[in-house]
């Protein structure tokens, strides 16, 4: 047998090279993008090794841990989970600002590969810098911290440990069914550690994406489920999008005439002008899904992990005959609520159980009325998106209105990314699917910060196409140095700025629930008596090497668009917004489990709580 004889580093960045991956009948590396911060831990043997490869996988320097992690996320999530994008940092902070995109990866089911250094393995040394030492078990480091939010996660003490380690890691972040993050630690004395592996071991290795066969046994069973059905709904999910199943949704629904609502993560797998899309569901919904939901009495599940904000948490199927289906690689995700699991990929799912379920459709009433119900949210989102004299404080707009303008002004291509605080409902309410895909909303982990570093990382898997960013000031004021990013490294992208005066979806949820407004909006938080200190959003930006304008008035936002539109490089709009007249918010009809008082001290608050559990009522036990 052929060996060569490499380090550490050498051999886990040769590895990483090789991995190609098909992707429409074209070869291309499946690691598109590296991110790194390097430090005492990653920049002397690993650092080198990633310069040696960058023909194949190009590394980019972030600007902080957390956020090019988070850009790498982005790029998984924009390539559909067919790239996968690496985020290096050295030991200590660095490797534990991670771990937070380590959970929106974990929750989102989305593949990382994040690689820390370490501490020595032999302890020589020790205490190294930045190792925090623990009293009971010197084998435990910062990077312990990674192993309850990653897939796979291991500890390089060894060379040859190598070539069990990374084969499985792989596997782990391209199976459909286990995929999320992986982590690697490298301990700095182990990274330099020379060992003759196989020459085979770095061979070009190319990979394509499984997709699980359903059981023909259990595809009858879910038929004759479904053929009993008078009002069955399809739950369109981001597995979806990743199965590249949107073609196979709508043939499916089209042929057998059964509506589709879409999840948060489902949001854009269906066109709106289908007459069969009946819109999002949930809390950050549509009445239109809901009502669907009310009166289903089989829900088929495609892709989805059916979040709290996707059921209501279990509030919002009210039949109590209603069964559920629930089509998912996962079984995790599959059995969940007493469900009827199908394990099997999503295309393939829906192209063999149309096949058994033949011609059978269901009745044109229950299509008509999820059409009629369609029609009446489409016409709210008409009126949210185009408010009124007076429903808004003077000089601001609302959410939904920046959303209307964007929805109607964005070229085939965009993609409009936005993560956390009260974006994520407005734009899953109010937005109208032109066309399939170029969604993201981040509301697994509902992580601020994401928005603006998670653009960085869509522009990179959307190099001829806009990427739009919305973010709240509250989100940009956690995490926005990517935009100095953007402008580094020639990833434009449009970012636009709602400034409503702090965290104001939080507030909302504050004084809805009989609490005094506290901490959240600048106006309300401990401060000194006088004028309160704004932040200036457009000079920040324009301080990041970004071009930039305030707008004086929302009338002026599609002319700054079009501006942003034909800018060379990133461009960041700020809009004022309301934090608290009743119409600046977006409502559906959907009931949401929040942490109330058992006791409450005053008749508001009392009543508030009483009227929340009433709606408790309909919650499904599930087990």
């Amino acid at each position: 047998m052929n060996t060569v004889r490499l380090t550490v580093a050498e051999a886990l960045a040769k590895y990483l090279a090789a991995q190609k991956i098909e992707i429409d009948g074209k070869e291309e590396q499946l690691f598109g993008a590296a991110f790194a911060i390097f430090g005492h831990g990653n920049v002397t043997c690993l650092g080198q090794q990633l310069k040696n490869i960058e023909n194949k996988i190009p590394t980019w320097r972030g600007q902080n841990e957390q956020s090019m992690a988070i850009a790498a996320i982005a790029y998984a999530k924009a390539n559909q989970r067919r790239r996968i994008g690496i985020a290096s940092s050295s030991i200590g902070p660095g490797a534990t600002n991670m771990v937070t995109a380590a959970g929106i990866a974990h929750t989102n089911r989305l593949p990382l590969l994040l690689i820390a250094g370490d501490a020595y393995v032999s302890r020589l040394p020790d205490p190294v810098l930045q190792q925090p030492e623990n009293f009971e078990d010197p084998s435990v480091t910062s990077n312990d911290a990674f192993k309850p939010l990653t897939r796979y996660w291991d500890r390089i003490i060894s060379p040859s440990q190598l070539m069990s380690t990374l084969p499985q890691a792989l596997d782990t972040m391209l199976d459909p069914a286990t995929c999320g993050p992986v982590f690697l630690g490298l301990p700095q004395d182990i990274q330099g550690v020379a060992y003759d592996f196989p020459e085979i071991f770095f061979a070009d290795k190319l990979h394509r994406i499984r997709r699980p066969e359903p059981e023909m046994v259990v595809l009858e069973e879910a038929k004759e489920m479904l053929l009993k059905a008078k009002k069955p709904l399809i739950i369109s999910g981001g597995g979806v999008h990743y199965s590249q199943a949107t073609d196979a949704l709508a043939d499916f629904a089209g042929k057998h005439n059964i509506p589709v609502v879409e999840t948060i993560a489902g949001r854009a797998t269906m066109l709106q002008d289908n007459p069969l899309n009946a819109g999002p569901i949930g809390v950050t919904g549509s009445n239109s899904a809901n009502h669907m939901a009310n009166e289903a009495d089989l829900v088929l599940a495609i892709g989805t992990r059916l979040q709290d904000f996707t059921t209501g948490s279990w509030t919002v199927f009210k039949n109590p005959e209603m069964k559920l289906i629930s089509i998912n690689v996962a079984k995790f995700d599959a059995i969940k609520h007493q469900s009827y699991p199908v394990l099997a990929d999503a295309k393939t799912a829906m192209t063999k159980l149309s096949v058994l379920m033949g011609d059978w459709s269901a009745a044109d009433t229950w299509s008509d009325k999820a059409k009629a119900e369609t029609d009446e949210w489409k016409a709210l989102v008409q009126r949210r998106t185009h408010p009124q004299k007076g429903d808004l404080l003077p000089g601001m707009s609302s959410y939904a209105e920046v959303i209307g303008k964007l929805n109607r002004s964005m070229e085939k291509g965009d993609t409009v990314l936005t993560a956390a605080g009260g974006l994520p409902a407005e734009l899953s309410m109010n937005w109208q699917n032109y066309q399939v895909g170029k969604f993201d909303i981040e509301f697994g982990y509902s992580c601020m910060g994401y928005e603006i570093a998670g653009g960085w990382g869509a522009k990179m898997a959307n190099p001829d196409s806009d990427v739009v960013v919305l973010v709240g000031d509250g989100s940009y004021m956690m995490q926005n140095s990517d935009i100095y990013s953007s402008v580094l490294t020639g990833h434009k992208m449009i970012v636009v700025v709602c400034d409503n005066g702090g965290f104001g979806v939080i507030n909302k949820l504050q004084t809805n629930t009989g609490n005094d407004s506290f901490n959240n909006l600048l106006a309300d938080c401990r401060r000194p008596v006088g004028e309160l200190a704004r932040v200036d959003f457009a000079k920040h930006a324009e301080a990041q090497g970004a071009i930039s304008e305030k707008l004086t008035s929302i009338d002026d936002f599609d002319a700054a668009f079009a501006r942003a539109k034909a800018a060379d490089r990133t461009y960041v709009i700020v809009v004022d917004t309301d934090p608290v007249s009743p119409a600046t918010w977006s409502t559906c009809d959907c009931w949401w489990e929040v942490g109330l008082p058992e006791v409450t001290r005053n008749d508001k608050t009392a009543q508030i709580v009483t009227g929340w559990e009433e709606g408790r009522a309909d919650q499904r036990r599930g087990v």
